[in-house]
């Protein structure tokens, strides 16, 4: 098969399209034809060498992908070759073929094309693992999410919409926020031009944000803390903005908050199994519903992945920037 290397770590000419081996289904494995993979920033990330797969992990870039079914590994049950799927991968996804754990397959939802599925497994996995199982998010609350115009920020406003939440967002360009509005969001911030805490603040009389999705760190942890309503709960998932920061202690004794820091890609099997459980429940009845849907900026060919991650890296995009196989 062909997939997308990296020889040396570097800028977007470092992804090679090359042939390399298939990829083999172990035990509780399937092997998935793959139609579409999506762009991360952690894709971008592994290309400059600063954030290496796994132990036991595909060596190719690509954290999600939809497909086919090609083949099953012994002692998987519930699927069938030939199967429409889309997966959440701890790596392999630019590439015509890869290998996934049956726990961490999802169905392509009802409505949704194949090619676009695959914009959906690491956004919904992530907001719904953070907003949900771990910060809660409740009907009439404030959800307050940092890059609202990203992929992780599209289905994050529109999730919080669902379930009866009110959302704030912060994007560069008054266009993104546009887009934002258009999905459902309440609160828009310019953040080059406005203060997201005092906006924050001034939009909800002074009690603040219930819950935040973060992904900067370090740049915005003490405004962060600032922001958070009494019992408010931050959810940390990047680290855009620096990896230390100074956090005062009183600040979040005062407002009994919470601040919670995950990634997915290198969790056990067992606990993405489950968030691919709880998608499934919960997020796929919103998408075969016409309540949530996949937002893609644009489709590339996956030999142009170097091309994709320009896109990604310029931060022009909305949504997620999609790499498609060949004869998808």
């Amino acid at each position: 098969m062909h997939a997308i290397t990296i020889p040396e770590p570097g800028g977007p000419e470092a992804l090679v399209w090359d042939e390399v081996p298939d990829p083999v289904p172990g035990e509780g494995e399937v092997l998935v034809e793959v139609a579409a993979s999506a762009v991360n920033r952690a894709d971008i990330l592994q290309r400059q060498g600063f954030y290496n797969p796994p132990a036991g992990a595909s060596p190719y870039p690509g954290l999600e992908c939809s497909g086919r079914i090609a083949a099953l590994g012994t002692g998987v049950s519930g699927w069938s070759v030939g199967d429409e799927v889309c997966a959440l991968l701890s790596g392999g996804g630019y590439a015509e073929k890869v290998v996934v754990p049956a726990g961490q397959l999802l169905p392509v939802p009802k409505g949704v094309g194949l090619v676009q599925a695959a914009a959906l497994p690491e956004v919904a996995c992530t907001v719904w693992s953070n907003v949900f199982m771990i910060a809660h998010l409740r009907p009439g609350e404030t959800l307050l999410v940092h890059g609202g115009s990203s992929g992780i920020g599209t289905m994050a406003i529109q999730l919080a919409k669902a379930v009866g939440a009110r959302v704030a967002v912060t994007a560069g360009t008054q266009e993104k926020l546009g887009h934002c509005a258009e999905l459902g969001a309440d609160i828009l911030i310019n953040y080059r031009e406005q203060d997201f805490v005092a906006e924050v603040m001034k939009a909800t009389d002074g009690t603040g944000a219930d819950v935040i999705l973060d992904n900067m760190g370090a740049k915005y942890l003490e405004r962060n803390v600032q922001t958070l309503a009494v019992n408010g709960r931050l959810a940390i998932i990047g680290m855009q903005g620096g990896v230390k920061g100074e956090l005062n202690i009183g600040t979040l004794l005062t407002k009994r908050a919470a601040i919670s820091a995950t990634s997915l890609r290198a969790r056990p099997l067992d606990e993405k199994a489950a968030i691919v459980a709880a998608v499934r429940e919960h997020v796929w009845p919103l998408l075969a519903a016409g309540h949530v849907r996949p937002v893609v900026d644009r489709e590339l060919p996956v030999a142009d992945a170097a091309a994709a991650h320009r896109v990604v890296e310029d931060s022009k995009h909305v949504g997620k920037v999609l790499l498609v196989a060949p004869g998808a």
